[in-house]
């Protein structure tokens, strides 16, 4: 993957994170309060359709 690809799946992934589960960055700060997050099932559900919903548009 080239810096050029990666740079807009990056930001697709901050995307889904951040609407899902509030969160700020993906960056590992080395704080547990920071770095690891309660969340909910139905959460984990929803960021995941879509994230599967993104890469099948990216398969188009």
């Amino acid at each position: 993957m080239t810096t050029k690809t990666k740079a807009p799946r990056e930001a697709l992934l901050l995307e889904i994170a951040a609407k899902h589960f509030h969160l700020e960055t993906l960056e590992t700060r080395n704080s547990d309060s920071l770095d690891f997050h309660d969340v909910s099932v139905w959460s984990i559900r929803a960021a995941l359709e879509a994230a599967f919903a993104a890469g099948q548009v990216a398969a188009r």
